[in-house]
């Protein structure tokens, strides 16, 4: 097993080597260049992550389409689940810090991006029981960079990005808008929480590289659900931005979505992203929408008969003050001929 291995090892820095040749060779120099800075951070060896002056050298570039249709025609083209994983950290690396014109160049990516537009859904590397519970992750990875970019479509901005008018932008949304974000958020906080059961693989530094970014991207979708929660918590209390019980319910089922997902984002990152403070919110807010959808019930039609078999109905409509109640009618139960 061992001599396979060794052999296995051999075989890939050979074919990493002849794939760097064969790009120096271009005629297109700058084409050339380009390559081999994507062919040198995603090599096959597996014990480590891209290094930081490689991840550089590919951010740098001024080819932005170039770049990007590189990796991804690496990405594709690759039967290595070490490959792919690298493939996929270098993208990442350009959504959490290269520049606008090559995240923007990659969030079009063939032409808008979206649901499983990296295709990797169904890889799969079988050369050995290392490669096949690798691929797991490739999978995982894939999905996230995905609901990464799709989030950030929805927000209007980057994850990653420092703009101060969060707050006041939030303040201009309405309950719908509001819920809208809080659901693609939500979607995202799940995708990450279906993570491979092979979480022992952490114990590999390019796959415990991939966690600590991801767990970053979560960090900063915490911070984005808050702000909203925040803001719904506080409307709830208003009479102008009222919600009213079908928003309600959506709110609930979103929180408890994220609840249902908070036992397997606490396995993935240990004590990394336990955020107290977003999991006592997210109570905190559940227990007063629920609270509220009562009052709202408790308003309902209420209807009350009386000695003289008149009803009384006890109405939110607008029209009538708090306590009053509009009589009803008796209904007649006569025989129609």
């Amino acid at each position: 097993m061992g001599q396979q291995k060794k052999l296995k090892t051999l075989t890939q820095i050979l074919k990493d080597k002849a794939s760097v040749l064969a790009a120096s060779l271009s005629i297109k120099r700058h084409v050339s260049s380009l390559q081999i800075n994507v062919l040198r951070a995603t090599t096959h060896t597996l014990s480590s992550p891209p290094s930081d002056s490689k991840i550089t050298a590919v951010l740098s570039t001024n080819q932005t389409r170039a770049c990007i249709n590189s990796l991804m025609d690496r990405l594709h083209k690759t039967k290595s689940a070490t490959v792919a994983m690298k493939c996929l950290f270098t993208l990442h690396n350009i959504v959490f810090k290269g520049p606008f014109t090559l995240k923007d160049q990659l969030s079009s990516y063939p032409s808008y991006g979206g649901h499983n537009f990296l295709n990797l859904s169904n890889f799969k590397d079988h050369s050995d029981f290392e490669s096949t519970q690798l691929s797991s992750w490739v999978r995982w990875y894939a999905t996230v960079l995905e609901q990464i970019l799709t989030v950030s479509r929805i927000l209007g901005y980057y994850l990653h990005s420092n703009s101060t008018k969060k707050d006041s932008l939030i303040l201009g949304f309405s309950n719908a808008d509001l819920l809208y974000k809080i659901e693609a958020l939500v979607v995202f906080v799940e995708q990450i929480s279906f993570v491979p059961e092979s979480l022992h693989l952490q114990k590999n530094e390019l796959v415990y590289e991939v966690v600590r970014m991801v767990g970053e991207d979560y960090r900063n979708v915490q911070s984005e659900i808050l702000l909203r929660l925040e803001e719904l918590g506080q409307r709830m209390e208003t009479e102008d931005k009222f919600l009213d019980v079908g928003e309600l319910n959506e709110l609930l089922s979103y929180l408890r979505r994220l609840e249902e997902s908070k036992e397997k984002l606490v396995l993935l990152f240990v004590n990394r992203r336990k955020n107290n403070g977003f999991w006592e919110l997210i109570k905190e807010i559940k227990m007063k929408g629920l609270k509220k959808k009562e009052e709202i019930e408790r308003k309902w039609i209420t209807v009350v008969v009386n000695s003289n078999a008149v009803e009384l109905t006890r109405s939110t409509n607008p029209f009538l003050e708090p306590g009053q109640c509009c009589p009803i009618l008796p209904l007649s139960f006569a025989t129609v001929r």
